[in-house]
């Protein structure tokens, strides 16, 4: 199980990457634009906080496979001189769309790691795996705003994947509260991708803050004697 954080803020994910419990971060051009940086930058900073075999997903946008690809070698090379050699937790993320997908492929037969986002169907995390996907994600949040079962939708694209031997990795998005963590991954997720607010959730039960302070109260208790 793997957790990525969705942001832009380095300050953020500085904090949280400390924890030690931080695999990768997903971003995209709404969370670019409220850092007020240039996405550039923002990546390369983002980038260097983590090992090689993290995930740091950069979204391109355009109307072509070859716009997004153009994009996707400019960050590329802001990185390194030569983009092929590029550090491994750069991923570069397209829309499901044909030109997303043509990207995709090209970008993969590159050895360039590939998250295809805005999934919402079987068919379409098809598609991606046969593009080369290093990542598919699947967005239950949004789904379920469209009276769809997003939970369900991963549950699916896992047996499809486990039956072919699919090495593509599930990476649940759009994730709104704990359950859908709990539900993702009991699903068959190989990722989630959670605001830093749901991450601080996840330590929190009222029952460890209890035993937390009878604990803190008895040891006090202990060396006053």
């Amino acid at each position: 199980m793997k957790i990525f954080l969705d942001t832009s803020d380095i300050n953020i994910i500085r904090k949280y990457y400390d924890t030690g419990l931080i695999d990768g971060v997903t971003t995209n051009p709404t969370l670019m634009m409220q850092s007020g940086r240039n996405p550039i930058n923002v990546i390369k900073d983002i980038s260097t906080l983590f090992p090689k075999e993290s995930s740091i997903s950069a979204e391109v946008v355009g109307d072509t496979a070859e716009e997004m690809i153009s994009q996707a070698k400019a960050i590329l090379r802001s990185q390194s001189k030569e983009y092929r050699k590029i550090s491994q937790n750069i991923t570069i993320k397209v829309p499901c769309s044909v030109e997303g997908l043509k990207a995709c492929k090209t970008l993969s037969d590159l050895n360039i790691s590939v998250n295809v986002t805005l999934i919402f169907s079987v068919q379409q995390a098809i598609l991606s795996a046969k593009a080369g996907a290093t990542y598919v994600s699947p967005f239950i949040g949004r789904l379920e705003d469209n009276n769809s079962n997003g939970i369900e939708l991963i549950k699916s694209i896992y047996n499809v994947y486990y039956l072919n031997d699919v090495s593509t990795e599930i990476l649940a998005a759009s994730i709104r509260n704990l359950n859908h963590i709990e539900y993702a991954f009991e699903a068959g997720a190989d990722i989630v991708t959670i605001p830093p607010k749901l991450f601080e959730e996840m330590y929190q039960h009222d029952l460890t803050d209890q035993g937390i302070a009878q604990f803190d109260k008895d040891w006090k208790k202990i060396n006053h004697k």
